[in-house]
């Protein structure tokens, strides 16, 4: 009987103990805007998720979302008895500059014919799809 009470206290302090962390990766270059809030309202167990983040100050994209049960916030839902499960997100933007290589350009001409000019159209759409990546093409 003793033995039990103890494996059920160190199962109970090791599923306590865990803090919970995702983090998100969307391949656009980090910029310097971050979005933080440290104490999104989430309830019951995190069965109620907390509100979304407002991320339209990302004029440029989101290249990060972080999200995590950090100490205070593991500290405040067993306070509570995990009614109340605070967690930290962190959106980090995009930063504004592209990220397009030569190779990635088609370049036209602006006293171009129609005929160069669908040229041009076709050139850029064959590179987009043997590389699988934007094009820009510029006249």
């Amino acid at each position: 009987m003793r033995f039990a009470r103890l494996i059920a206290v160190v199962v109970a302090a090791t599923l306590a103990s865990g803090c919970y962390h995702a983090t998100i990766n969307t391949g656009k270059a980090p910029g310097s805007n971050v979005i933080n809030n440290d104490w999104a309202m989430g309830w019951v167990f995190g069965l109620i998720p907390p509100p979304d983040v407002d991320a339209s100050a990302c004029k440029t994209g989101v290249a990060k979302v972080e999200t995590q049960m950090s100490f205070l916030n593991a500290l405040a839902a067993m306070i509570t008895f995990q009614i109340f499960t605070p967690m930290t997100i962190t959106v980090t933007c995009a930063s504004g500059s592209a990220s397009l290589t030569p190779a990635d350009r088609v370049v036209g001409h602006s006293g171009a014919t129609k005929a160069q000019t669908a040229a041009s159209l076709e050139a850029a759409a064959e590179l987009a799809m043997s590389t699988g990546h934007a094009v820009y093409l510029k006249f």
